[in-house]
Order: C-alpha cells, then sequence, then structure tokens
C-alpha cells in the first residue's frame, strides 16, 4: 500500500526569499501528525504546495504514489480534505450547512452544483457523525465558530479523502468550545475508517492522543520529525521556537512554558 503522502527534497523560492528548503517527509496509512514551528517557519507554504496552490520551486510531492505533475492535479486534490478558516469567506452568508457539507464532494466553495439525492443523503449523514444533523438548514452566518468548524470537517470528508489536514481549526474558538472540538477530533482520529489527520498548529495543548506523529519547522527547514514521543521534546521546541521551553504532559496532553527567571534577574 502507497504512502498517504511523501515529500522529497522539497524546495520553495519566490524571489529572493526560500520559504522551505530541502524538506523530506512521509505519512504513510493510519498515522495521525502534527505540524508545530513560530509564525514564518514555512507551515502554511507547506500546506499551498501539499494543496496544488504553490509551485514548488524542487523537489517532488506525491498523494497516494501519484506525482503531482505527472497526475491529473483536479483528482489529486480531491484526496486531500483540508479544513481551514480561509474558506470562511467565500462561503455564502445564507448558505445552509447541508449545501456547504455537498460543496465539498465537488471542491467547491458556493456551491453552484447541486448534487444529487445521494450526495444530499451523504452529507446529511456527515452532519450527524459531526453532531450537527438538526442544524442540516441552519445558515452559515448563524452558526457558531465551533460549528463551522464542525461543518468544514464534513465537507472535507464528502470527498472521502485519504488526507484530512485541520490547519490551525482552534483559532477562534473560546476555551469550552475550543476543548470540545479537540475531543471530537479525538474522536474522529479514532474512527477506524478515518484518513490520515495533519493538525497544523503553535499551540502543543492542542495536540491529542491520537496523534502519532510529529513535523518541527523552523525558518523553512525540518527541525525533526517522526514518532510524537519521540520529537516532542523541550529541546527540539526550544530550537523551532527559538527560545528556551520546558515540556510538561499529563494525561496524555502537553504544556509549554519559559523557565522560571533567576533569583535577583530583573523582571
Amino acid at each position: 500500500m502507497p504512502s498517504v503522502l511523501e515529500v522529497t527534497g522539497l524546495r520553495v523560492e519566490r524571489g529572493s526569499a526560500t520559504l522551505l528548503r530541502g524538506v523530506d517527509w512521509r505519512v504513510e496509512p493510519r498515522q495521525h501528525w502534527v505540524i508545530l514551528g513560530a509564525n514564518g517557519s514555512g507551515k502554511t507554504t507547506l500546506l499551498k504546495a501539499l494543496t496544488g496552490y504553490l509551485s514548488p520551486t524542487a523537489g517532488e510531492i506525491a498523494v497516494l504514489g501519484q506525482r503531482y505533475g505527472a497526475s491529473d492535479w483536479s483528482e489529486l486534490r480531491l484526496k486531500i480534505g483540508v479544513v481551514t478558516s480561509a474558506f470562511t469567506a467565500s462561503i455564502p452568508a445564507a448558505e445552509p450547512a447541508l449545501d456547504t457539507v455537498v460543496s465539498g464532494k465537488f471542491a467547491q466553495l458556493d456551491l453552484w452544483h447541486a448534487g444529487t439525492r445521494a450526495d444530499r443523503v451523504a452529507a446529511q449523514k456527515l452532519l450527524r457523525l459531526v453532531g450537527l444533523g438538526r442544524l442540516a438548514q441552519r445558515e452559515w452566518v448563524f452558526l457558531s465558530q465551533g460549528e463551522r468548524q464542525r461543518v468544514l470537517i464534513a465537507r472535507a470528508l464528502m470527498a472521502r479523502p485519504q488526507l484530512l489536514i485541520l490547519d490551525e481549526p482552534c483559532a477562534g474558538l473560546d476555551p469550552v468550545a475550543r476543548e470540545k472540538f479537540l475531543r471530537f477530533v479525538d474522536a474522529v482520529a479514532h474512527r477506524r475508517d478515518a484518513p490520515a489527520l495533519v493538525l497544523v498548529t503553535h499551540h502543543v495543548e492542542e495536540i491529542m492522543p491520537a496523534f502519532t506523529h510529529a513535523l518541527l519547522l523552523r525558518a523553512g527547514r525540518v527541525v525533526a520529525r517522526g514518532p510524537r514521543r519521540a520529537v516532542l521534546t523541550a529541546k527540539h521546541l526550544s530550537v523551532a521556537f527559538g527560545a528556551p521551553l520546558r515540556l510538561g504532559r499529563a494525561r496524555g496532553r502537553y504544556q509549554l512554558a519559559w523557565p522560571a527567571p533567576h533569583r535577583g534577574a530583573r523582571r
């Protein structure tokens, strides 16, 4: 069975800036990855390259053994589901949640293809899966931020992707809504039919136990990658974020903290 995703020697240059350099990364079936890095580390550039919105300067990207540039990009794109707040502005305020989910089958925003009755039945099932079956006809403008994120996950699953990317999905959520959403993501990851998940975040606190692997970026380079326990260390995270950090862990969850100041040090 081919890798879900394989990135080899990926390099992205724009003008005089090198945004990614020499990125090698492989995602296997049943692996769930978290991508961590500070602002400007290359996370957004990597996502744009993976989803075909940014052409690499060098290197290769393959999805399920099919290479970008050698296979139909529109078909490959459907194998990668994306949940990102960047979609929010493109969804009509009056669009019902059910239509938003159906749009995922066609990789559309602002649904113009009505789909079949079977599509709408499938979309209704996905809304029930994410706990929003009763909101199928609720218009986008009247959904809470947490509800919108769940609708976007249902939308991404509509095309039955092999890889689901969650791009900072907790942005804008209050603490209670964030925890509820993270527990929901953890439950999705534990499903037998779950796609491989990739969570992009700045916060180790958002890494749920279901995530098995981690990729750390700094200034467009890979700091570390591999099994979560080997990668998520105070040493690696301090390099990735460019500051001395302490890493705590309890009940399968992580916390980052600054070292306590020395006595007598100025505050």
